[in-house]
């Protein structure tokens, strides 16, 4: 699927559209939130998607500790571990099943959704996934999770190499979740864009492996 990976690339690198396709990442982002505050037994109450891309997630527990850091830590991560799962799947061929998968997961976020453009593009996003999962062919199923996959891997990256960028031209502390991050670990901000760097560029790479027929094309031994 040579032609979902340059669609997805186009929309990550040419900024008009990627304007709207970071809404997805963004969707993404906190998820990643919400899913790891549940799982580190913090009361999550609410989640907001703005129209700028922007996203806030709110939960409530201890400030510093082991769980206040690994539910910042997702947000940056889960885009890209959400689309290696997904990779994995359309390469095992359970492309319905992943489509199911994110509709399910869609639902589940917008419960916790607490503004009017969030809830709206959640529903925008999931009437698009209900449409390719209920109406579409086998072809429609499979650019929809070809795509889909794609958008998260190579979308998982920009958003962290736009945070580094930010970071070096404002030389000053933020409220970003690698800033929030040094303020309760030991590990300054910089270290965390790293890590995150490292970890979706890794995931988008593995995902390529696992969508493209790579294995194919190297000489048999």
């Amino acid at each position: 699927m040579i032609a979902c990976l340059a669609a997805a690339a186009a929309a990550v690198l040419y900024p008009p559209v990627w304007r709207w396709s970071r809404g997805l990442v963004t969707i993404a982002h906190e998820g990643g939130h919400a899913f790891m505050a549940v799982l580190m037994r913090r009361r999550l109450t609410g989640i907001r998607l703005h129209a700028d891309t922007s996203g806030l997630t709110f939960s409530r527990g201890r400030p510093t500790g082991f769980g206040a850091a690994m539910t910042l830590v997702a947000g940056y991560t889960f885009p890209a571990a959400l689309g290696l799962g997904a990779a994995a799947l359309v390469g095992a061929g359970r492309i319905v099943l992943l489509l199911w998968i994110t509709l399910v997961l869609l639902a589940v976020m917008l419960v916790f959704i607490r503004n009017w453009y969030g809830a709206l593009a959640l529903v925008v996003v999931g009437a698009g996934v209900f449409a390719a999962t209920w109406y579409g062919n086998a072809i429609v199923q499979t650019v929809a999770a070809y795509l889909g996959a794609w958008l998260l891997l190579l979308g998982s990256v920009k958003p962290v190499l736009e945070l580094g960028s930010r970071r070096r031209r404002r030389r000053g502390s933020g409220q970003s979740d690698a800033d929030q991050l040094a303020g309760i670990t030991p590990v300054p901000a910089g270290a965390w864009i790293f890590l995150f760097a490292l970890l979706t560029i890794a995931a988008a790479a593995w995902g390529t492996w696992l969508l493209l027929p790579v294995a194919d094309w190297l000489p048999a031994s």
